[in-house]
């Protein structure tokens, strides 16, 4: 973790820990599964990745968008009838 902050210009130290949060962070915000991520980082237990993980303002923006489109489906097809 120290080389790649060095070679990126980070100054905060960085640790094991930073990067699994990082990890499991920006996969998830990418739409992968949560079980995926957890077979990647070898943990037998979904609760143990659950720790690592953080939601964002954009992870959430994009799953109500989600819902919005399903939704909008629904109706259309809900009309039709």
């Amino acid at each position: 973790m120290k080389e790649i902050s060095d070679l990126c210009g980070i100054e905060k130290h960085l640790t094991y820990h930073c990067g699994r949060h990082t990890f499991v962070t920006t996969f998830l915000s990418l739409g992968i599964p949560i079980k995926p991520v957890s077979k990647m980082l070898e943990y037998t237990k979904i609760q143990t990745t659950q720790i690592y993980a953080r939601i964002t303002n954009n992870k959430i923006a994009n799953e109500m968008n989600a819902i919005a489109g399903k939704l909008k489906t629904y109706e259309s097809k809900s009309a039709i009838v």
